[in-house]
Formats: C-alpha cells, structure tokens, sequence
C-alpha cells in the first residue's frame, strides 16, 4: 500500500520526550515549548512566536486580537480550509469570499480592492500549500485601507516572498504543524506576532484570560482573570517532539524537494500534452515543497484518477472545497461567482507525498496517473 501520509521521525523525538517527563513539568509553557519559539524567532526574524495546540487555535487566536466582532467584514479566498473562515466566524464576523487565480489557489489579489467596504476590518492571506501570494499588493491595500493583514501559513513554514520568510510579513500569522505537514508535531501549531501591540493581550489570551505568565516573570502581583481566553497551549510533551522535528529542518526540507522534484520530472510530459497541470510556483517565492497536486482537466478526469490509484491500492486525496458553496455558508455568501475556487474544488488532486516514499513508489504513481489519462 501506498498510503496519502506518513508521518517522518528524526531519530531524536522520544529522547526529548522522556527528558520532557524527567524536567518534572510536562504542562504547557515549558522548557521545549520555549526552545520551540526561540528557535523560530532566530531562525526567521519572528518578533514573537506562541505555541499552540493546532494551526485553528493559532488563527483563533489572531481573529480574536483583531477585535473583529459583529458587523465587522473580513477578506479571505474561498478555496481554503474550514478553519480560516471559522477563527472570525466565531466572532461575529462577515466573510467576504475572493476568487483564485486561474493557474494556482492563491488569492487573486486583483480582486481584493473592489471587495473593500467601510466594515472591512481584516485580509488574510492563505500561502496554499506553501505557495507564497503577492503580498506587496496585500501590503499596499492594506495600508491604503488600515486594515490588518493576518498570514495564514497553516502548510507554509520556511517558504519564502522575495527571500522575507511568510509569516513574518502580515500584523499575525498561524503556522501548523498538523502531521501533514513538513515539519509535525501529530497536532500543533504556532501564533506568530510581529506587531508588538499584540504581544500583551496574546499571553493573557494565551493563558486562559489571566496574567499567568506576567505573575511567574514577578511582572504582576497577583494572579487575576483579565480577558477572555482559552487553553491555546499544548503540553511540553508536544514541544518536545517538535522541537526535534525543528532542529532538523533543513534535511527534512531537502528531502521534500528531491520528492517533490520526482513527481514534476515524471509528470511533466503530460502537462506538456495539455493533459493535465502541474503546480505552479511564481518567481517571487521560494518553495517549501509542502504537497504536491496536479489539475486534472475535469471532474470525471479526477474521478477516474481516483478510481485507478484506489485499484492498485494507492491513496490519493481531494482537497478543499470552495467554501462560498459550502452547506454552511452559502447562505451568507454575496452571490458572486467564484469560477477557479469551483475549478479547483472540482479538478485539484493531492498524489501521496511523504518522506516514506521510494522513488519506485513514485514511479508507480506516476505510471498509475499517466495510463488512464
């Protein structure tokens, strides 16, 4: 079998774990939890990163020091998880759903400024698979407006816009670290800051509303409930493992790109036939090889794509649906047509990608691709 995911360890997760038991404190906001954000601040100029328990917690997280709230609207591409639209729904906000670009699912940002109202509040910036979008013209539209600009880089950790690493560019941004992602933690993610007004009210949110953190620094007095909040943070059991996966980074990644590479080289010939498309990646990022898709010309295409990968007991997976169409927003939607997020909720296909895989698996799945087509 040749499952969709399979997990990749370092060699060094469990020695870290069991010293995270043997440091007698295995709550959140430990020793690894520390080494975990520390670490990304050096390596990519963060100004303040906060672990959590999931990339959803790190955008809930954000929505909430938005101060997004009732009647309040906010900018985001339709073809994107459901958890980018749910940190702000749960606030009371409107989602203002904007179209893809015809040759990736990245924002059309072309579309952004007629989307703008006076109750426009927040953009966010969905880097799809990795894939960095134009943010020169986010930036400029938000400043134009004084809006906020928050990354969601759930799948995009260590790509790059014009050598700025994504996540350090907006007012916020989530990473996740989900074990879909290069780098995992099985469910994780971090809330990155770069705008210092954010940082005080985020470690009161951070830990449950109250003053926790500024009681142990003996920057408080007391320990009192301040804000709203939640418990956001993971266990340094967690931490513990991320930091291992961390620590490896640059051979993980490498790793990704000789797979990744394998996959386009071996498919290439059909793109160039017109049978398919293959992901494309603009001159002003830098990729992380996060997945690797390919466009199939129609639904029934993908379908019998699907099938013949099943049959030989290879696993394959859709990807988002637009969310302007789903059951539970369509209602609320303008009504405006969305034709690329259709397209690719109808057309777009995830082939297996892991560190697992051989490049005779590779080859097997290519083969598989090209004889139906």
């Amino acid at each position: 079998m040749i499952p969709f995911n399979k997990p990749h360890l370092t060699g060094k997760e469990i020695e870290y774990i069991t010293k995270a038991v043997e440091n007698g404190k295995i709550a959140g906001d430990g020793a690894y939890t520390r080494q975990c954000e520390q670490l990304l601040e050096r390596r990519y100029g963060y100004r303040k990163c906060m672990l959590t328990s999931s990339g959803t917690d790190a955008l809930e997280m954000a929505a909430i020091l938005t101060g997004v709230g009732e009647g309040d609207e906010v900018i985001m591409p339709s073809f994107t998880h459901a958890s980018t639209a749910n940190a702000f729904v749960m606030r009371g906000a409107h989602i203002v759903f904007a179209d893809s670009y015809a040759d990736h699912p990245c924002i059309d940002v072309s579309s952004i400024e007629s989307l703008v109202t006076p109750r426009t509040k927040v953009i966010v910036a969905v880097h799809y698979a990795g894939i960095a979008c134009d943010m020169d013209t986010i930036r400029s539209i938000a400043n134009k407006h004084q809006l906020l600009i928050i990354e969601d880089c759930s799948l995009a950790l260590d790509s790059y816009y014009k050598k700025r690493p994504l996540g350090g560019i907006g007012h916020m941004a989530a990473l996740s670290f989900h074990e879909s992602a290069n780098v995992q933690c099985g469910e994780g993610g971090m809330l990155v800051i770069n705008d210092e007004q954010f940082i005080d009210r985020a470690e009161i949110i951070w830990q449950k509303g109250t003053n926790l953190t500024a009681c142990m620094e003996g920057k408080a007095d007391r320990y009192q409930w301040l804000d709203i909040g939640s418990s956001f943070m993971p266990s340094d059991i967690i931490a513990a493992f991320l930091l291992a996966q961390l620590e490896s980074i640059n051979d993980i990644q490498a790793a990704y790109k000789e797979r990744w590479e394998a996959y386009y080289h071996a498919l290439l010939p059909l793109e160039k036939e017109g049978i398919l498309e293959l992901p494309k990646i603009p001159k002003h990022t830098t990729y992380n090889w996060q997945k690797f898709f390919i466009i199939s010309r129609n639904a029934e295409e993908r379908q019998e794509l699907i099938s013949a990968l099943k049959a030989r007991d290879t696993h394959p997976l859709l990807h988002y649906q637009a969310l302007h169409n789903s059951p539970f927003y369509r209602q609320h939607h303008d009504g405006r047509e969305l034709p690329n997020a259709d397209r690719f909720s109808d057309k777009l296909l995830r082939l297996p990608y892991h560190l697992s895989l051989t490049q005779e698996e590779i080859e097997k799945v290519a083969a598989i691709v090209r004889r139906p087509l």
